[in-house]
């Protein structure tokens, strides 16, 4: 049996214990037990520590010898949907791919990691963290409180086994509109309403992400934008008093966030009466346009280095972001598809899990101070 499937199998064995494992996120419910005692009996010789922050926020930081690099990988995922078609805690291996809760995202890399380290008796460093999924990054974030020396940081997220260099930022606005009730059939519904306030807001803030079209990073272009959710008024003949907008949006590298909310906030008939930014997350890398190119290049370099394939920017979001904002040369890589993630009977490629798994052996061999 040649090294590479004596290494899959191994992975395997990991991915099938890390999906039987309910890391479900919300309801934010993850201990510091469970999933956690089981990568530390399969980590021997590591230096252990695990901080929980609460509300489900625990994280898993294993370190062996004095190494270059961090690799960090999230163990939550998202609630199973009814739509599986088989127990999603039960691990199912074909002939090609890994089906099972997380297998994509991204317990397939937390698998492959383990798998490395048992195969190697290099130095190396796990950050296992368990709040990707709940928008609210405590984790990294704490981990990030305390100095850290690492020449870089591998994020694992779905990449195709590619290392990505770039992604965009994201953000999430809860805005409300103010209007004044009264009855319907008269002139001042036009301008009264807070819910045509918030309609005619949309219009205008869908012409001004048409006009961003032509902005370009790193093969992204232009800026992601939805409106998810608009609720207010109380019937069809009284005028609407309130109006609430949930809204978000993907800027790239070079986009000031704070700007674009500004704007949006300024772009209605009316200015909301009330805004607040509900999440925020950086892109990959972060900073303006000097510092965010200075930073790519950096990347790439450390990824040619370790020999990894380089792959387009994407559109996700990751927590590679976190850890360029706090200085760290920063790249996402990992096992799976993002098209296959938050889905169900999702599921994570087997040559991708191996090639992976090979790459972690190699970063742990070369990673050494």
């Amino acid at each position: 049996m040649s090294a590479g499937k004596i290494l899959l199998d191994d992975c395997l064995v990991h991915l099938r214990a890390l999906v039987s494992y309910d890391t479900q996120n919300p309801p934010r419910a993850i201990g510091t037990g469970g999933i956690f005692d089981y990568l530390q009996s399969q980590l021997p010789g590591f230096r252990h520590r695990v901080t929980d922050f609460g509300a489900g926020a625990v994280s898993l930081y294993s370190v062996r010898g004095k190494p270059r690099f961090l690799i960090n990988v999230h163990l939550d995922t998202v609630p199973a949907t009814p739509t599986w078609t088989r127990d999603p805690f039960e691990l199912l291996v074909t002939d090609d791919r890994a089906i099972g809760m997380g297998a994509c995202d991204i317990k397939g890399a937390a698998a492959a990691m383990v798998a490395a380290a048992r195969a190697s008796d290099g130095d190396c460093a796990f950050l296992f963290s368990s709040d990707e999924e709940a928008n609210d990054a405590r984790c990294i974030a704490g981990f990030l409180a305390e100095p850290r020396d690492f020449d870089a940081v591998l994020v694992a997220e779905p990449t195709k086994a590619e290392a990505v260099l770039a992604h965009r930022g994201i953000s999430s606005v809860r805005m409300r509109f103010a209007g004044r009730a009264g009855h319907a059939s008269g002139a001042s519904a036009a301008t009264d309403s807070a819910v045509h306030q918030a309609l005619r807001w949309g219009e205008r803030a869908l012409n001004h992400v048409e006009s961003l079209a032509h902005h370009r990073f790193g093969g992204l272009t232009g800026l992601r934008f939805n409106i998810g959710r608009v609720e207010g008024g109380i019937k069809a003949n009284v005028i609407a008093p309130s109006c609430e907008v949930r809204f978000g949006f993907r800027p790239l590298p070079t986009m000031s966030t704070d700007e674009l909310v500004e704007t949006f906030r300024t772009l209605g008939p009316a200015l909301p009466v009330d805004l607040e930014q509900t999440f925020f997350g950086a892109s990959l890398p972060a900073g303006d346009t000097a510092a965010a190119e200075t930073r790519r290049l950096a990347a790439r370099d450390v990824a040619e280095e370790l020999d990894l394939p380089i792959g387009n920017a994407v559109d996700f979001w990751t927590e590679a972001a976190l850890f360029s904002a706090a200085g760290f040369t920063s790249f996402v890589y990992g096992p799976g598809d993002i098209a296959q993630a938050h889905s169900a009977d999702e599921w994570v490629a087997l040559d991708q899990l191996q090639q992976v798994a090979e790459s972690y052996v190699r970063i742990i061999d070369h990673g050494r101070h």
